[in-house]
This record gives structure tokens, sequence and C-alpha cells, in this order.
């Protein structure tokens, strides 16, 4: 990487967001089911805890890997 910490922050940070959106997107087309719709329209928390407890879990992957 560069010699500049801060640019360095920000690149690993760019990167893991750009990671948890491709592997959150994934996980949505894989749900047996419409995550959003389920969520959005027909108010199903168990689903929105679900897709939370998931992106938290990606996120911590992530974060743990680019440490």
């Amino acid at each position: 990487m560069t010699e500049f910490p801060m640019i360095n922050a920000l690149l690993f940070a760019g990167l893991g967001v750009v990671v948890f959106a491709v592997a959150f997107t994934i996980l949505a087309k894989l749900a047996p089911f419409d995550l959003w719709k389920e969520i959005v329209h027909e108010h199903n928390v168990a689903a929105a805890i679900l897709a939370g407890a998931v992106a938290l879990g990606l996120c911590w992957i992530i974060a743990a890997t680019m440490h």
C-alpha cells in the first residue's frame, strides 16, 4: 500500500464496503424468499433480524480479514 496511513485506511474501508455490498447482494439473491418484500411490505420482523444478523456477521468477517 502507500506510506500514508490515512490513504490506507480509506482504501481498506472502501474495499470493505464493496465486499460487504457484493456479499449481501448475493445473500439476498440466494434467499428462498424476496427479502426486501418480506421486510418492507409484510413487516416481517424475523426477516429483518435475520438480515441484520447476517450483515453484522459479514462485517465482522471482513473487518477481521482486513485488520
